[in-house]
């Protein structure tokens, strides 16, 4: 009985009318602060997880999980990396590469990119670039074909599109009675592959290896071989066994130290948004402080009558800790759902903001990531709503205790 009659109170303090109404008023706002703050928190940090997975993913794609390269920047017995990749049951494919600077030139426009030559069969096993063609395919880079895929980006800083012929032209010059000239070879664009990383649509351009071993004379060597292993976390471990197992001495490289920089920033700005953030929700919740002292101000009187028929001082607390609570609970869990809401369906909200005033929000030439990505974690959710119920009702201790403290005598002196 004693809880009920608690709860009845309490609950009716939150919904106050007539002549209280401006404290049903404070308390609305009280909730809506709680809500407008676990709603950004969750909203924030769900786009922060959302471009740690597109980066992660994007960089893969055009990187591979792990490589091996030649002390002198290439490697004539690479069949025997192969082949130690394929009798290693942590890889998953493996593929050879030859990589290089050059300038392509079209028409008037020109500019540089790394050209890396590929095997198409045994690269679309390693990499992800087959799923990203946006025009053609990477089936058509055959050997002695001399085709091309580019970059959307490229493509349209060029104004080139598949069929079109593009030349290529290396820094590697040929030496003649007139003096050195550079080397040059015309390639034709059979396709155009789109990552939504400016840096690779814009500089990275593909041919075959044995286009690319005739184009740098590098015969039958290649620059390095690529890995795709069965678990991305144990890449930097897989390359290792398979360097050691041709018995030979080459550089390995893995994902976690290529761009190690880009997780590690993602991974502090995570956590600095998190303490900033949530620092807004301790504000929104330590406002229910100022909400239950208006109350306990307001309601002396109600105190006061209430102890002298009988009301325990413990029951007076639990009253207004049960209106802190109500406040705390029904702020949290709208903010959790519009939080939920908003993160589920930023992609399609975002796009059609751009599309109805016409802007871009993260502009391609700017940023790596020109979506805007979400990923909402359960997990993130439950500790953003633990912390946030915990706040509001460590807000309510104070104002109730000093609810408790009323004494009946001084609050009816003027009644």
């Amino acid at each position: 009985m004693a809880a009920r009659f608690e709860s009845w109170i309490g609950g009716r303090y939150v919904r106050s009318r007539s002549s209280n109404s401006f404290v049903s008023l404070i308390s609305a706002i009280s909730m809506l602060g709680i809500a407008i703050a676990v709603t950004v928190l969750i909203l924030v940090l769900s786009v922060v997880n959302g471009f740690e997975r597109e980066l992660q993913e994007r960089l893969l794609a055009m990187t591979a999980h792990a490589n091996i390269e030649g002390l002198e920047g290439q490697i004539d017995d690479w069949q025997l990396i192969s082949d130690a990749a394929a009798g290693n049951p942590r890889v998953r494919a493996s593929a050879p590469y030859v990589s290089g600077q050059a300038l392509l030139v079209f028409d008037q426009q020109l500019s540089g990119v790394e050209l890396r030559g590929i095997d198409p069969a045994a690269e679309d096993n390693v990499s992800g670039i087959g799923g990203t063609m946006r025009e053609g395919g990477l089936d058509s880079l055959a050997p002695g074909e001399f085709n091309v895929v580019i970059g959307s980006e490229l493509a349209s800083a060029l104004r080139v599109g598949v069929g079109g012929k593009v030349t290529v032209t290396l820094a590697h010059g040929i030496v003649t009675p007139a003096g050195v000239m550079p080397r040059t070879k015309r390639f034709t664009v059979t396709g155009i592959y789109r990552v939504g990383m400016f840096e690779y649509d814009r500089r990275l351009a593909f041919i075959n290896v044995r286009d690319a071993q005739k184009l740098y004379r590098m015969r039958d060597a290649v620059t390095g071989v690529r890995l795709a292993v069965t678990d991305i976390f144990a890449a930097p471990d897989v390359v290792r066994e398979v360097a050691r197992a041709t018995g030979q001495v080459l550089l390995v490289g893995d994902w976690t130290r290529r761009h190690v920089n880009f997780f590690r920033s993602i991974q502090i700005t995570k956590s600095i948004l998190f303490v900033i953030l949530l620092l807004v929700v301790a504000v929104a919740a330590f406002n229910i402080v100022s909400t239950l002292v208006m109350v306990v101000r307001d309601k002396q009187a109600d105190i006061a009558i209430l102890r002298t028929i009988g009301a325990r001082p413990g029951s007076i607390l639990r009253i207004f800790v049960t209106q802190g609570s109500v406040i705390g609970v029904i702020g949290t869990a709208a903010g959790v759902l519009f939080g939920i809401l908003l993160a589920l369906n930023l992609e399609t909200l975002v796009a059609s903001l751009e599309s109805l005033f016409g802007i871009k929000f993260l502009a391609a030439d700017v940023y790596f990531i020109s979506d805007l990505p979400s990923e909402l974690r359960l997990g993130d959710v439950a500790l953003i709503g633990s912390i946030a119920l915990i706040l509001s009702l460590a807000s309510t201790v104070y104002p109730s205790w000093l609810a408790s403290r009323t004494a009946p005598a001084e609050a009816l002196r003027y009644d």
